[in-house]
């Protein structure tokens, strides 16, 4: 995964503004993980893991690849130490026998009443229960803002670990999902909050 062509940087466009500037290199790597809601595309950096693509086909995996180059100011490396942790506590996750994830994570993707948000999903939300929009909302101090709570969870770059799966309309309906209905479905009968599809 290496690039072995090194040639000189290319110049910036005329127009380009000074402040827009090639990100700052950082380590990380990419493994795919299979998984009974379909592929993952797990990446990490040495700060933590920091990407989870759901449905990560060829095409789905190819775009997120060069997302995260270009994020992280050039291709990855073999391996990250937090990949591995991060493939291996998912892998136990989806045979039952993981409840809280331990491994570190890298919010540098998020930012802002995102992150907050994210932030309260992933420390007050536990395995096996559900929160609502509006709920979340109050949590983070803005009752009005049920509605960007729902745009919160679609910005999830860390889906499954940080639980955006366990965030459900307040009317008893389990609500949008990024990954997918039956994604939700899965993970939510996964975790005893719906009963396991009988197919």
């Amino acid at each position: 995964m290496t690039n072995t062509e090194h040639g000189p940087a290319p110049a910036a466009a005329p127009d380009a503004a000074p402040e827009a500037a090639v990100p700052a290199r950082r380590d990380w790597a990419w493994t795919h993980l299979r998984t009974p809601i379909g592929p993952l595309l797990l990446a990490a950096t040495r700060e933590g893991l920091v990407q989870v693509v759901f449905h990560a086909d060829e095409r789905k995996a190819r775009r997120a690849l060069a997302r995260l180059e270009y994020a992280f100011g050039g291709p990855p490396l073999p391996e990250i130490p937090h990949l591995a942790t991060a493939a291996a506590e998912l892998a136990r996750y989806f045979s039952g026998e993981l409840r809280t994830f331990t491994v570190p994570l890298d919010w540098s993707l998020s930012g802002g009443f995102n992150a907050r948000v994210l932030h309260a999903l992933a420390d007050g939300v536990a395995y096996g229960s559900v929160v609502g929009y509006q709920d979340l909302a109050d949590r983070v101090g803005e009752p009005g803002a049920a509605r960007a709570v729902g745009a919160a969870m679609g910005s999830n770059p860390l889906p499954v670990v940080v639980p955006c799966h366990r965030v459900v309309a307040s009317d008893g309906g389990i609500g949008g999902f990024g990954g997918g209905l039956e994604t939700k479905r899965l993970l939510l009968a996964l975790e005893g909050v719906l009963p396991a599809p009988l197919f």
